[in-house]
């Protein structure tokens, strides 16, 4: 089993979501969204640390209100950069030398199952890089100026990239040595020229953006799906089948 690292980046302001602070603050089910996504985490075996990557802005107020939860958890907060670029970087200086693969997870994407992040870092295991993605379903327009219609892009190989994105760690360190940004790490690891697998993700892996994604959060995290639970041996029901 490939010992993992993954680096959960939350330091953005979160401007489009309307709120005074961080949108990480948000509740999702009694949760701030932040912890709810770090404990998909933190009970995992394979996963050797858990970094959090925070504002500058907002880490006093995340070690008193949050810090015991954190202890508990396991969890070590790093000082996130302007960018999620600059943050993801941060955090990889201090990534454990246990660790074989790197996983990045933004930390407003709270409804992942365990089951889609067996499988991408069991398809990150086998190749090197891989992320969660899901098809593109409707009509993609390709809007210019007066917002007038420009093209009608073919969707039939279009993929809406989510997380975890998970690299082998010498493959991540290299891509974040150009120095570049991008909005994602994949981005960073295709410039590199290391090919990125896709795993069959899930609608319901939203990144909250908007209150409009906190709803549909809510809405759908109850059904996520779940491992099967192990059969339990009941001797004197099993003697009678």
């Amino acid at each position: 089993m490939a010992k993992i690292a993954v680096i959960v980046p939350a330091a953005g302001a979160g401007k489009r979501f309307g709120s005074r602070t961080n949108k990480i603050f948000e509740r999702l089910d009694g949760q701030p969204l932040f912890l709810r996504t770090l404990e998909a985490f933190t009970s995992r075996d394979d996963v050797c640390q858990v970094l959090l990557a925070v504002s500058p802005a907002d880490k006093e107020d995340i070690n008193d209100r949050f810090g015991a939860n954190l202890v508990f958890m396991g969890v070590k907060t790093v000082e996130g950069g302007a960018t999620r670029s600059e943050s993801v970087r941060n955090a990889l200086a201090q990534v454990s030398p246990e660790a074989e693969l790197v996983a990045v997870h933004d930390a407003v994407r709270p409804c992942i199952s365990p089951l889609w992040i067996d499988a991408v870092f069991k398809k990150a295991a086998q190749t090197g890089a891989a992320i969660l993605a899901y098809p593109v379903h409707g009509t993609v327009k390709k809007v210019g100026p007066g917002d007038v219609i420009r093209q009608t892009v073919p969707r039939e190989e279009l993929w809406e990239a989510q997380t975890p994105q998970v690299f082998r760690r010498d493959i991540l360190l290299a891509a974040y040595r150009s120095g570049q940004s991008a909005t994602d790490d994949a981005a960073l690891v295709e410039a590199a020229g290391h090919p990125v697998s896709v795993v069959l993700g899930d609608p319901r892996n939203v990144k909250i953006t908007t209150p409009r994604d906190l709803a549909f959060a809510a809405a759908v995290i109850r059904t996520l799906p779940k491992p099967s639970a192990p059969r339990q041996f009941h001797p004197f029901q099993d003697e009678m089948q």
